[in-house]
C-alpha cells in the first residue's frame, strides 16, 4: 500500500525529529561479513553533470565504506532518471538486475516485488544501525505483504522555483492565487519572457502540473480516488484541471518545444534564466544552495513559492505534491547478497548524516541538523513542510505499471493537445479499471 498522504502531525514530527534527533551508529552487522574480495555492482541516477552534490556524496560514502572495508569494491552505473528506468526494465527480463540499485514507492516497485527480483529488507530496517531512524510515512510505500523492499533515503515536496530578478524587472509580486499566476504568466509572455521552463518528453514532469491542478480545482483526496479506483478519473474537477493544462499551453506558459525536451534541457532554460519560473521537487534545492559549481549570484537570485489556489476550488494551498523519494534495493538473486545488504544499511546511514549539509537534500532519515548553518531557502522548505495540510504521491509512482504508462502518455498527449481532457479522463478511467 502506498503511503499518498502524509498528514500535518506526521510532519510536525518530521520537522521536530529533524531538528532534535542525530543519527548516530554506524552498521554493525557490517563486522559479521566474511572479510572475502566482493564485487558489488550498484546503478544510481546522479549523473555529475546534472547532479552533481548528489553525485559528490555518493562518491564519498563509496570511497569511505571501500576503505572501512578494503575486501569490498563497489562499482558504479550512473544513468539519468529516464535511462535508468528504462535499463532497470531490461536488466529485470533477464534478471540481471545490479546488486544495489535504487527503486520508487508503491505501483513503480511493485513488478519488481511480484517477480521476486527485490529482496526484503527487514533485517536491516529493524537492525541496531536503522532501527527507529526513519521519518515516520517514509518506509509504508516501499513495503508489501508486510515486507519491505527499499530504504527511502529522500523526502519531497515540489515548489516552484522563480528567478527574483525577473520578477522585480516585471514588478511582479509571487502570486497566491491562480487569477494572479496566470497574469504573471501573461506578463512574462507579452514581455518575449519565458514564463515556464519545462522538458516534457519524460512526461512526469508534466504530470506534476496536472497533479497541482487537480488538486487545487478538486481538492486533494479526489485524484487519489481515482487512481485507487475508489473514484473516477471523469470526475469535474479532474476535466477541469486538464483543460486548464491546454489553457496554459495555449497562453504560451512553457518554453517552445518542451514536449520534446528532456527534464534536464528543460531546467536548463531555468538555469540559464531564459525562464522565470520552474516547478519541480526539493531534491534541487541543492542547485539553488550548495552546488559550488551553480554561480553564487545565480543562487541568491532563486526563490520559491506554493502552487497557487484556484477560485472556488476544493484544494489547500498547503497540499503538496511529493512523498517519500528513491529507495535503495537489493537484488534477490544477488550472489554478494548479505554483504550488498551490509553496504545498503551503511550508505543509507551515512546518506542520512551527510545528505542535508553536502548535497542540500532533505533525508528520509533523522539527523540533526541543529549546527549545520543550512542555508535559508533549505530552513524555508523545512518550514513549508511543518505547515503542509497533506503530501500526495506523485501519481505515476501511485499508478500500477501499465496505468502509469498511459498516464504518463496521456499527460503529453495533453500538453501536445493530441488528445481532448474528455479523451484525457476516459483513458484513465479504462486504464485503471484494467487494474494493471
Amino acid at each position: 500500500m502506498s503511503k499518498n498522504k502524509v498528514t500535518k502531525g506526521l510532519i510536525l514530527s518530521f520537522v521536530l525529529t529533524l531538528v532534535l534527533s542525530g543519527c548516530g551508529g554506524g552498521a554493525k552487522n557490517n563486522n559479521t561479513v566474511a572479510a572475502k574480495k566482493v564485487t558489488i555492482n550498484m546503478m544510481h541516477l546522479w549523473p555529475a553533470g546534472t547532479s552533481a552534490q548528489q553525485y559528490k556524496l555518493v562518491s564519498q560514502i563509496l570511497d569511505d565504506y571501500q576503505k572501512e572495508h578494503p575486501n569490498v569494491t563497489v562499482k558504479t552505473e550512473v544513468l539519468e532518471n529516464e535511462q535508468y528506468k528504462n535499463k532497470l526494465k531490461v536488466l529485470s527480463a533477464s534478471n540481471e538486475l545490479p546488486d544495489v540499485g535504487i527503486t520508487w514507492a508503491a505501483g513503480f516497485m511493485e513488478p519488481y516485488v511480484k517477480g521476486g527480483l527485490f529482496a526484503p529488507l527487514d533485517d536491516i530496517l529493524n537492525g541496531e544501525a536503522l532501527k527507529d531512524k526513519f521519518v515516520s510515512g517514509t518506509t509504508e510505500g516501499f513495503q508489501m505483504d508486510g515486507k519491505t523492499y527499499g530504504l527511502p533515503i529522500e523526502l519531497n515536496i515540489t515548489p516552484i522555483y522563480y528567478n527574483k530578478e525577473i520578477f522585480n524587472k516585471y514588478k511582479l509580486e509571487v502570486p497566491t492565487t491562480y487569477d494572479q499566476f496566470k497574469k504573471v504568466v501573461r506578463t512574462l509572455a507579452d514581455n518575449s519572457v519565458v514564463p515556464i521552463a519545462l522538458g516534457n518528453k519524460d512526461r512526469w514532469t508534466g504530470s506534476l502540473w496536472y497533479m497541482y491542478l487537480a488538486d487545487r480545482i478538486a481538492g486533494s483526496d479526489t485524484l487519489k480516488k481515482a487512481i485507487d479506483g475508489s473514484g473516477s478519473f471523469e470526475d469535474p474537477g479532474l476535466i477541469k484541471a486538464a483543460a486548464e493544462v491546454q489553457s496554459l499551453v495555449d497562453r504560451n506558459a512553457f518554453n517552445r518545444g518542451f514536449n520534446g525536451l528532456s527534464n534536464d534541457e528543460g531546467k536548463a532554460e531555468f538555469m540559464n534564466e531564459h525562464a522565470a519560473m520552474y516547478l519541480m521537487g526539493s531534491w534541487e534545492l541543492a542547485n539553488f544552495t550548495t552546488n559550488p559549481e551553480i554561480p553564487q549570484e545565480f543562487k541568491d537570485k532563486v526563490g520559491f513559492f506554493k502552487f497557487p489556489t484556484v477560485d472556488g476550488g476544493k484544494g489547500n494551498i498547503n497540499s503538496w505534491v511529493g512523498g517519500p523519494g528513491v529507495a535503495l534495493f537489493v537484488a534477490e538473486n544477488s550472489n554478494v547478497k548479505e554483504e550488498a545488504k551490509a553496504f545498503v544499511e551503511y550508505f543509507v546511514s551515512k546518506w542520512g548524516e551527510d545528505a542535508v549539509t553536502t548535497a542540500g537534500v532533505i533525508p528520509a532519515t533523522k539527523v540533526d541538523t541543529t549546527k549545520a548553518g543550512l542555508p535559508q531557502m533549505y530552513i524555508d522548505v523545512l518550514n513549508e513542510l511543518n505547515n503542509a495540510s497533506s503530501i500526495t504521491l506523485f501519481a505515476d509512482v501511485q499508478m500500477k505499471p501499465n496505468a502509469a504508462q498511459i498516464h504518463l502518455d496521456m499527460i503529453q498527449a495533453l500538453f501536445g493537445k493530441a488528445v481532448t481532457p474528455e479523451e484525457f479522463v476516459a483513458k484513465h478511467k479504462a486504464a485503471v479499471e484494467k487494474g494493471n
